[in-house]
């Protein structure tokens, strides 16, 4: 991940700015710094960037919400994928190959038209886990989860742009959320088929709705270009799947706490 990530060119310039004047001359510019140069200092090059993330980020929502409105109001499409959770796993195998390898490797994601065939891949397969999930539950809580979602990140868009705090320098209190609910997930996993604590559940699900709320205001924020880490202009595909997957986990650990499940 952290290879989509550069330090921004404000912080560049500002220490270059200290060194004062040498009478050596400087050495040539990496590609990494002519690239961030010529990237970030033209605003219409980063507007053409984040507009075409949220583009794709558009088209990614629409077919997640077309699959979980098939799953939700078709009764016999729905009976069929909640008796046959084959296909569920099969799915989930798909989406960990296909986020590790747009994650981990730098060519696939770059390459087109691999990177958006296997981005399209990603979406279907997640869009299938959440449309399953979400037939389990009363489709009146889903609606309500769903707009609980939008209404959420909206908000937090729109704070993540107009803030001044540097969202993207508090990688290590991320970290330890990460650590913190992973651990968790295990004792949860060991606990909750006893049902020793009834509301466990509950607490861990509010817990991951806060991590993915702040993993959505620092995605967003590392594709503004002027905090101290940002998002390679190449990288869109990388940003866009980011995004996509901060507002999937958030929609359903909201389904997990305001859901129904249908009797």
């Amino acid at each position: 991940m952290w290879e989509c990530i550069q330090p921004s060119l404000a912080s560049k310039a500002f220490g270059d700015s200290s060194s004062g004047q040498s009478s050596v001359s400087p050495s040539p510019p990496s590609y990494e710094e002519a690239t961030a140069e010529f990237t970030w200092d033209d605003r219409n090059i980063r507007r053409i960037f984040i507009r075409k993330v949220y583009t794709i980020l558009m088209v990614q929502l629409l077919v997640t919400l077309a699959i979980g409105c098939l799953f939700t109001f078709c009764d016999p499409v729905k009976d069929y994928i909640q008796t046959n959770p084959g296909w569920y796993w099969a799915s989930y195998g798909v989406f960990f190959v296909t986020y590790l390898t747009l994650s981990c490797c730098s060519a696939p994601r770059r390459q087109f038209p691999w990177n958006v065939i296997l981005l399209g891949i990603f979406t279907l397969s997640l869009s299938y886990m959440t449309g399953m999930l979400s037939s389990f539950y009363n489709t009146k809580s889903v609606i309500m989860c769903l707009g609980i979602t939008a209404t959420v990140c909206l908000l937090v868009t729109i704070l993540s742009f107009q803030t001044k705090v540097d969202v993207t320098s508090y990688q290590g209190v991320l970290l330890i959320f990460c650590m913190v609910m992973f651990i968790s997930g295990l004792v949860l996993a060991a606990v909750l088929p006893f049902q020793y604590v009834p509301w466990l559940d509950t607490t861990y699900a509010i817990l991951g709705a806060i991590l993915f709320t702040m993993f959505l205001a620092f995605d967003t924020q590392l594709l503004m270009g002027n905090k101290r880490y940002t998002m390679s202009p190449e990288e869109y595909i990388f940003a866009t799947l980011s995004i996509y997957l901060d507002i999937i986990y958030i929609f359903s650990f909201f389904l997990q706490i305001f859901g129904t499940r249908r009797e």
